[in-house]
């Protein structure tokens, strides 16, 4: 039998975690868990339904309803988010979550729901997971981290490319502020703030292509087993 690890990818806003946890899962025949999809997921919920999320009675009454999943579109060739049987994986990627997602994520009680609906889906090994707490809070014991980082004016210009197709009225300071307070929040909130953990080997992709990153993150994948 094959031995399977778990891999964590944590880093900072657009600098590329989903895309290369998503190559590396397609490489490897992994299963791709997109841990910002369920925090977009969340507050996508929590705004659809008025939720006032500085309420704690509120707030776990609102999660108590939230069921969230994954299925594999053999059309986009990518694993999709469900929030209660729906395909929201584009809804979710609207500018109005991107502006709430980080405040939601750093609710204490947001954080117990998600973490433990991704550690039951880590149970069987054989996952790649991307995200800002993943190496340190979800999986500290995971075989192999990645902490990815890219300059910030490279990091703008890919959120900006990547939304401008979906919103052509976006702007590059719209990018630019969105991303400095998700960087902020993320790395100042009390409840597992995004940090690089002590055994993650560090991955800076301004000046490299995907094929280079992917690559060089197979390398540490042979190693770790």
């Amino acid at each position: 039998m094959t031995k399977k690890i778990i891999i964590t990818i944590d880093g900072w806003s657009s600098c590329g975690k989903s895309t290369l946890a998503k190559q590396l899962a397609k490489s490897l025949g992994y299963v791709y868990i997109d841990s910002g999809a369920m925090y977009r997921a969340i507050t996508l919920y929590f705004l659809r339904n008025h939720t006032d999320w500085s309420d704690s009675k509120e707030a776990i009454d609102a999660l108590s309803k939230i069921h969230l999943h994954f299925e594999y579109n053999p059309k986009s060739l990518q694993s999709e988010i469900f929030l209660n049987d729906e395909n929201v994986e584009y809804v979710i990627r609207d500018l109005v979550v991107a502006e709430k997602v980080s405040d939601v994520a750093a609710i204490a009680e947001v954080r117990t729901f998600a973490v433990a609906q991704q550690q039951k889906m880590g149970q069987r090994k054989g996952i790649v997971m991307d995200g800002r707490d993943i190496g340190t809070t979800v999986f500290p014991d995971a075989e192999l981290k990645i902490f990815m980082t890219a300059d910030i004016g490279v990091r703008v210009e890919r959120r900006f490319r990547e939304m401008a197709e979906k919103n052509p009225n976006v702007t590059m300071e719209d990018v630019k502020a969105n991303l400095e307070m998700r960087d902020h929040i993320d790395s100042h909130r009390e409840v597992s703030p995004l940090r690089q953990a002590e055994d993650a080997i560090l991955l800076d992709n301004t000046f490299i292509g995907m094929q280079e990153q992917l690559d060089f993150a197979l390398k540490l994948v042979a190693k770790a087993l």
